[in-house]
């Protein structure tokens, strides 16, 4: 292995579609990083991008690339930053031409970017016999027609190549969220593809980088009991990597939130079934013999990943239409509320089942009351003096779940005194399922654009 760099500084931008901007701008601007990522991708999202670009072949990427870059990418040049993002989605060509309209429109023609492709799969899916595999059950059931999208998890080897060219910004589409984090990691430090030690101390820094906010504090805090300053204004992180993949996770000095021990325990552990064996398509990391030691304030180290061989197939996201649901809801407060939401959901089944409506995995629930601990009786209904009243189905027509809807709606003068506050909606319903393609099956390309 050849050490090229004492160290590199990696933050976090975003962890999904909807993460906050101003916590990236405050790395970009005053984190001293090397790189900044934006890790954008959920199961879901790929689907719906996917299903986007059908109706636009111009859409399909993230839909907050344009904020999100145009608040970045001249501090994070004027800096020597370099970016990388899984915001590419559904169409990362796309999303590259989008990058390169921005940087000329604001002064910085030249710029490099690299756009990394070969996650979509959807045509060697569809043209097995049978078309999936991999997981049993309704994956392998699905018919071909219901099939919206096949993306593959790709590693961090095409990403590194991009660097190693000299890209400034790399926009990929599915790839492991681990693998945006450790391809800054192998091009930096030289680390080689089956160093599976090395490359399970990278999985471990990107795993705990992925999810941006959540190390600091977001999706972390109860109040009285794990309380988290500043929250409105929640730094994001960043880790200082050192060539032996010993990782040092702090954040910008002033920033809300905090970083420490439980913090950074709880997600070390978040989405790992056996932390002695996490599945990546770059290796099959080992979390057990971590080490994590609080520096000081906001600086907490991790030490001690391991790795073995990286499996030999790769995951597969396959998103899938599974029909259309509608949705209503309405309020009811005051005295006896409790009884009048009830006697409101007893005549919306009634009524669903008098005019025909064909619905499947009908919903009815009080929020606030059995919404979440169905049957549970945790409040007392005497005191309850509000609640709201929730309706929802399943349905194989979009007529049939407005119905829901409108049903709901109709009790403002045909039910329960003091109905208020009515929605309704319905919509299609986008599905994952999740399935293994051998990793021969798979190829991935390295597009260099100036802007």
């Amino acid at each position: 292995m050849t050490v090229r760099r004492s160290s590199a500084r990696i933050g976090a931008g975003a962890g999904f579609s909807g993460d906050r901007i101003e916590p990236a701008i405050e790395l970009a601007t005053h984190g001293a990083l090397d790189y900044l990522v934006f890790e954008c991708l959920a199961e879901r999202t790929i689907a719906l991008a996917q299903r986007a670009r059908r109706d636009d072949p111009q859409s399909g990427f993230d839909p907050l690339l344009d904020a999100r870059i145009r608040a970045v990418l001249r501090p994070c040049v004027d800096r020597g930053v370099r970016i990388v993002t899984n915001m590419g989605a559904a169409n990362p060509s796309g999303a590259a031409g989008r990058i390169a309209a921005i940087a000329r429109d604001i002064g910085l023609a030249g710029l490099q970017i690299a756009t990394v492709t070969g996650d979509d799969v959807l045509a060697q899916v569809l043209h097995r016999d049978p078309p999936l595999f991999g997981e049993p059950g309704r994956v392998s059931d699905l018919k071909r027609d219901r099939i919206l999208s096949a993306n593959a998890y790709l590693g961090a080897g095409p990403i590194r190549d991009a660097l190693a060219a000299g890209a400034q910004v790399v926009v990929t589409g599915r790839v492991a969220d681990s693998a945006l984090f450790l391809a800054p990691l192998m091009h930096e430090f030289g680390w080689r593809e089956d160093d599976w030690s090395l490359l399970g101390r990278g999985a471990m820094t990107g795993h705990l980088l992925e999810c941006a906010g959540q190390l600091t504090g977001g999706y972390f805090a109860d109040p009285g009991v794990k309380d988290v300053p500043g929250l409105a204004r929640l730094g994001f992180p960043f880790a200082d990597v050192a060539p032996d993949g010993t990782a040092v996770f702090g954040k910008v000095a002033g920033s809300g939130g905090l970083i420490d021990l439980r913090t950074c325990t709880e997600q070390l552990l978040y989405e790992i079934g056996d932390p002695a064996a996490y599945p990546t398509p770059d290796v099959t990391a080992d979390f057990s013999g971590v080490r994590l030691r609080m520096l000081g304030p906001d600086r907490v180290e991790a030490s001690g990943g391991d790795g073995r061989p990286a499996p030999a197939m790769l995951k597969v996201s396959v998103g899938y239409t599974d029909g259309y649901t509608g949705e209503g809801q309405i309020s009811y407060a005051g005295v006896n509320a409790v009884a009048r939401g009830r006697l409101a959901l007893e005549i919306i089944r009634e009524r669903l089942d008098l005019t025909g409506v064909p619905v499947r995995d009908l919903r009815c629930e009080l929020i606030g009351l059995d919404a979440t601990y169905i049957g549970a009786g945790l409040p007392d209904l005497r005191r309850q003096t509000e609640v709201r009243a929730r309706v929802t189905g399943r349905t194989d027509t979009i007529e049939a779940a407005r119905r829901i809807g409108q049903e709901v709606e109709s009790l403002y003068t045909t039910g329960p005194a003091g109905g208020g506050g009515v929605t309704r909606h319905a919509q299609s319903v986008i599905a994952i399922a999740s399935t293994l393609i051998p990793r021969g099956d798979v190829s991935s390309d390295v597009t260099l654009l100036t802007a």
